[in-house]
């Protein structure tokens, strides 16, 4: 109890570029810093294309950082090599979101998770196949699915042979790259409520990638917003649903589904383009989109800072967000 307040992932800074051949560099993610306490879960969220799914992948060395760094329990993921890398990937996994690509179809499940003991050399035959068994068990999964091969499963299965091949190595932490967007919500459900109770269980440490809010709620101690390869804004769950700063944060949630039987439900609908993210500017990126937009959003970025305790914001006029949007939904209702 006494670490809950160090972090076992900070990512500080980090970029990731593209090359886009005749047009220039394609900013996919550009400073993002954040992280990640032993037990928890940051929700990163976002439309699609706003990089949410990169920054998962630098962190999981599937795409090499632009520039940047991945701390692990104050260690450098990004720079390490060796025995060094292999002790990283065994404790740092990723879940990705659609379980049939990600598994290979020529192979039976139980090949499938075998391969992370055999790379790394791990216990005999037999204790393998104690701990496959005992991992699949723990993934709510019988034993007959480990003879089985990926397209004799459904959805939900194969998902869940994608979290048991995940834990095999016993990780820290976790990528959960919208491991439910592909799944009915009665299977999310199981999902979700299994990812909960594995952490519980294994002190595991999530950053759960969706652009579910309502998802993103359940699961998440802490969100972050994602808007063009920035986080614009991050805060405790409560705080971010209760009392968000960000016009963009805010026009999401807007947008949520509820129940309203006796009131009519106002959304506030973003209008004007996306810029390009292909050098994408100096000024604020949703500047274009926003419902507060003023000259200086055009030509000054704004800085992610904090302006409550543990509320970080970047927005230049984020004292004036909610009162504006107030005043824009009641013109919607």
């Amino acid at each position: 109890m006494g670490n809950e307040n160090i972090s076992l992932i900070e990512v500080e800074n980090l970029y990731k570029h593209f090359k886009v051949k005749n047009k220039g560099m394609l900013h996919a993610v550009d400073g993002v810093s954040f992280t990640v306490k032993p037990g928890q879960t940051l929700g990163l969220v976002g439309e699609s294309g706003c990089g949410k799914s990169t920054v998962g992948n630098v962190i999981m060395r599937l795409h090499q950082a632009t520039n940047g760094q991945v701390l692990f329990k104050g260690k450098n993921v990004l720079a390490s090599k060796g025995a060094e890398s292999m002790e990283f990937k065994k404790k740092i996994q990723i879940i990705f979101q659609d379980p049939y690509s990600s598994l290979n179809p020529k192979k039976t499940i139980n090949s499938i998770m075998e391969e992370a003991y055999n790379i790394h050399g791990f216990t005999s035959k037999q204790e393998r196949k104690a701990k496959i068994e005992e991992i699949i068990e723990l993934c709510g999964l019988e034993k007959y699915v480990l003879e089985k091969y990926p397209h004799e499963l459904d959805g939900g299965k194969r998902q869940l042979v994608g979290i048991a091949r995940a834990l095999s190595l016993g990780p820290e932490f976790i990528v959960c790259d919208e491991p439910v967007s592909s799944l009915d919500v009665s299977i999310q459900a199981t999902i979700i409520n299994l990812l909960m109770d594995l952490q519980k269980k294994m002190n595991l440490s999530f950053l759960f990638i969706s652009h579910d809010l309502s998802v993103v709620r359940h699961i998440s101690q802490r969100v972050a917003v994602m808007y063009l390869g920035q986080i614009i804004e991050m805060a405790n769950t409560d705080d971010i649903f209760a009392d968000a700063f960000h016009p963009y944060t805010i026009a999401l949630l807007s947008a949520v589904p509820k129940i309203e039987f006796e009131d009519k439900v106002s959304r506030i609908v973003l209008k004007g383009d996306v810029p390009s993210p292909i050098n994408p500017g100096e000024g604020c990126r949703f500047a274009p989109r926003c419902f507060m937009s003023r000259e200086e959003c055009q030509s000054k970025q704004p800085q992610l800072r904090e302006v409550k305790p543990g509320h970080c914001v970047a927005c230049h006029y984020y004292e004036e967000s909610q009162s504006t949007a107030r005043k824009l939904e009641a013109k919607l209702i």
